[in-house]
């Protein structure tokens, strides 16, 4: 008698699905993972809200932070999004 594969082949798909799946996960995570050490990153590099004796150096640091950002967001380092928060956190609103 001769056996039905069906059975094995759909089980087979099911497995497949799975491990896909979970791999698509752990790159998501992956990728969020560096994405939080990148906006750290820029979070040290940011230090403190300036003094107003230092406003205009710190406007000056602030242009070239920004510009770093918008580099970032161009060679596909940070999505829109990313880019939008830490614009936000560097402009203090």
């Amino acid at each position: 008698m001769r056996m039905r594969r069906r059975p094995l082949m759909r089980t087979a798909m099911i497995g497949g699905g799975a491990y896909a799946a979970g791999k698509a996960r752990q790159r998501g995570q992956e990728r969020e993972a560096g994405q939080e050490e990148r906006l750290a990153a820029l979070e040290q590099q940011g230090g403190g809200s300036p003094t107003p004796a230092a406003a205009p150096a710190a406007s000056d640091d602030l242009v070239a932070k920004l510009k770093e950002l918008t580099e970032m967001k161009d060679s596909g380092a940070l999505s829109a999004d990313e880019f939008e928060a830490a614009k936000r956190k560097l402009l203090g609103s």
